[in-house]
């Protein structure tokens, strides 16, 4: 059994999580889906920043858990889930870390959106 390579961010690749500080409001099918004064933002060495948001303020009417899975050495095991609109689904158009690393613990109960499958919007 192979044991998963986990890495703790540092100075060659920085991870941060902080209060957003702002409205975020993130729409599919021209409907909104999540609505916050609470998301965190995580900033991943020069990667664009995400919007993680309390999965509690995203209609739960809207979405359903995937099987499909993704792993991150310094966030831990991803999991997903689909998003139902009008115009069908957008598959696993959000992501989550139930049990994430010690390093990003605040996104714990949060979840992120694909922005390529979603608009967002910060204000």
């Amino acid at each position: 059994m192979s044991t998963k390579e986990r890495l703790i961010p540092g100075p060659d690749h920085p991870i941060t999580v902080a209060p957003t500080g702002k409205h975020v409001v993130v729409k599919a099918g021209g409907k909104v889906i999540a609505e916050t004064d609470s998301a965190l933002t995580l900033q991943e060495s020069d990667y664009p920043p995400v919007q993680y948001l309390p999965l509690q303020d995203v209609d739960a009417d809207v979405i359903s858990p995937t099987d499909h899975q993704t792993y991150c050495p310094y966030k831990g095991d991803a999991s997903y889930y689909s998003v139902s609109t009008a115009d069908g689904d957008l598959e696993n158009a959000i992501w989550t870390y139930e049990q994430p690393y010690d390093a990003v613990a605040e996104i714990k109960d949060h979840v992120a959106f694909y922005p390529n499958k979603v608009e967002i919007s910060v204000s």
